[in-house]
């Protein structure tokens, strides 16, 4: 049988929503009702694009979503029109599906947990790197116990990037536009939330940014673990992939993980000796189907979530706790100081 698609709007018609679009679970599911941009040409692109006939190409929202009343909103905008999009939709009934990041910051995102309560719709953001499989890999052999109880997090970011364009003018450009990835990885691999953070940022010689494109920053977590970011987005050569490199230290071992398909477990076997003895561990590969497929594994878990009335990994009541670190650590920067995490609750 059948199952009858999910009827969605598509918001902000930018190149980040080829990635939605060309998704399996876009392709299989959703029908697509709606183009809505502030420059209708880029709607009407769109349309044309993705061979959509028949779909609605509007510059307002909230008229799109009044003449077409469809299940959901594909949010594609910028940072900055995040919230004001969800509370559109979320007052016309729509489930909605956002891109990175949430919203600009923890109020805002307050402001979108109540009203998604409100009208009883879900709330998600597209973390895509969560449903990497890898990484789902890594955290299952966590959960294991194997290694014990997780200490100490650490994970390497250094890549140079020559975007052009509005990124080389952005202050915070790493921690704003890219860390939010990283922070919620470390979340996901540690499975605790952020307390407190120092961070610095700094501009190296040479950076081709206007502002600072570096930064370190030490997190307190739950459950005693410290969580350190090390990033660069103007680092030139030996980069690391685009998923950071990664050391997890436990109570009788650690991994290794470069962010792609590298992975180096050790466990202690010996008893005596300055350093004890250790052997290595192989870490199984596979995971749920569910869980993987990058932008496509949580657009298939949004879709069930409309369908079934379950919350996907990515809620919005979850999704906040990743970009509080962001706030606090842009607050730390600025400061010079250690501050609080925003209390998201």
């Amino acid at each position: 049988m059948t199952r009858k698609k999910i009827r969605a709007v598509l918001v902000g018609c930018g190149g980040i929503s080829g990635a939605w679009l060309n998704s399996e679970p876009v392709k299989k599911d959703v029908e697509l009702v709606g183009f809505v941009d502030l420059e209708k040409k880029n709607a009407m692109q769109r349309a044309k694009q993705f061979g959509v006939d028949g779909a609605i190409v509007e510059t307002d929202l909230a008229r799109a979503l009044k003449q077409l009343e469809p299940d959901a909103v594909f949010d594609c905008t910028t940072p900055n029109a995040h919230c004001n999009v969800s509370l559109i939709a979320f007052r016309h009934s729509c489930h909605v599906l956002n891109e990175k990041p949430m919203a600009e910051n923890v109020t805002q995102c307050k402001r979108m947990i109540a009203a998604a309560k409100k009208a009883k719709r879900i709330g998600t953001v597209i973390q895509n790197r969560r449903y990497y499989p890898n990484i789902r890999a890594l955290r299952r052999f966590l959960e294991t116990g194997k290694l014990g109880r997780i200490t100490t997090v650490q994970s390497d970011f250094y890549i140079g990037a020559h975007f052009g364009g509005f990124r080389d003018r952005m202050k915070h450009v790493l921690l704003l536009d890219m860390a939010i990835h990283t922070f919620d990885a470390a979340r996901l691999i540690s499975g605790a939330d952020a307390e407190s953070v120092y961070c610095t940022e700094w501009n190296p010689s040479g950076s081709w940014y206007d502002h600072d494109a570096s930064a370190v920053a030490i997190f307190q977590m739950s459950d005693g673990i410290v969580y350190t970011y090390q990033g660069s987005w103007c680092s030139e050569g030996c980069n690391t992939s685009w998923e950071s490199s990664w050391r997890i230290v436990c109570e009788n071992g650690t991994v290794l993980w470069d962010g792609a398909d590298g992975f180096r477990a050790e466990i202690v076997s010996g008893s005596t000796g300055l350093v004890r003895d250790t052997r290595e561990l192989s870490i199984p590969r596979r995971v749920a189907r569910k869980l993987v497929g990058g932008h496509g594994g949580v657009i298939r878990s949004f879709i069930e979530g409309v369908r079934n009335g379950t919350r996907p990994e990515t809620h919005y009541e979850d999704n906040i706790k990743s970009l509080a670190m962001v706030q606090a650590a842009v607050q730390s920067a600025d400061r010079g100081r250690s501050v609080k995490v925003p209390a998201t609750s």
